[in-house]
C-alpha cells in the first residue's frame, strides 16, 4: 500500500536508492525518514547487482503544536 509522501526505491546502492527516492518526493534528507529494507548483494567476484538495496522514504511532520 502506498501512502502520501511516502516512497520505496530501489538502486545499485543504499545511497542510489535514496537518492531515487528524494528524487521523486522533491525533498531534501533533513526533511525525510529513511528506513533500509534491504542492502545490496554483490554478485560473483564482487560485481554489483546480484540484489537491489531496497530503502523506505517517508516526509516528515513539521508541524509543530503551538
Amino acid at each position: 500500500m502506498k501512502r502520501l509522501g511516502q516512497v520505496e526505491a530501489e538502486g545499485k546502492t543504499v545511497q542510489e536508492a535514496v537518492d531515487k527516492a528524494l528524487n521523486e518526493l522533491k525533498a531534501k534528507r533533513n526533511q525525510v525518514k529513511i528506513e533500509i529494507l534491504c542492502e545490496e548483494v554483490k554478485g560473483l567476484f564482487g560485481m554489483p547487482g546480484a540484489k537491489l538495496a531496497k530503502v523506505r522514504v517517508t516526509l516528515q511532520n513539521e508541524q509543530k503544536n503551538p
